[in-house]
């Protein structure tokens, strides 16, 4: 019989990478946050908060939408007061997005929503297993096909 462990990782991640699984994780975890924050913005934020300030073709490339659909998300979330924009200091021309004070506090308060969410379905796990997964999962990330390419 074949190794299959690939083929079953593989499989439950891509359950977990579906758009529809993404859109209705960030539905939850943004409720009640705010008009402006939302699925559609969440990414946004996130990746702001990840990188810090990039331009919106480069927070594109990070969180896989294209410049337009960054920058017309990013409007909405300067007009709600949890983005801004400055003034590349290494281009003058250029212009970056940041969190604001209030940003930083919305992403923090998805976090902790995240993070009971996860906690809430290791609940019937141990200790020893959930804390197992958590090291076993940043080791997959970190060694795994995901891994940031080191130079």
């Amino acid at each position: 019989m074949a190794n299959t462990t690939g083929y079953d990782i593989a499989d439950a991640l891509g359950l977990l990478l579906r758009r529809s699984t993404r859109a209705r994780l960030y539905a939850h975890l943004t409720e009640g946050l705010g008009k402006a924050v939302d699925e559609l913005t969440y990414p946004v934020l996130s990746g702001l908060a990840r990188t810090g300030p990039l331009s919106a073709a480069e927070l594109g490339r990070e969180v896989g939408l294209d410049r337009t659909t960054v920058t017309r998300r990013a409007d909405r979330l300067e007009s709600a007061g949890l983005v801004q924009r400055r003034q590349d200091p290494v281009d003058g021309r250029a212009t970056l997005l940041t969190l604001t004070r209030q940003g930083h506090e919305t992403i923090a308060a998805t976090r902790q929503r995240l993070a009971a969410a996860i906690e809430d379905g290791l609940a019937s796990w141990s200790e020893a297993d959930a804390q197992t997964f958590a090291r076993w999962l940043r080791r997959f990330v970190d060694e795994g096909p995901f891994a940031p390419q080191r130079d």
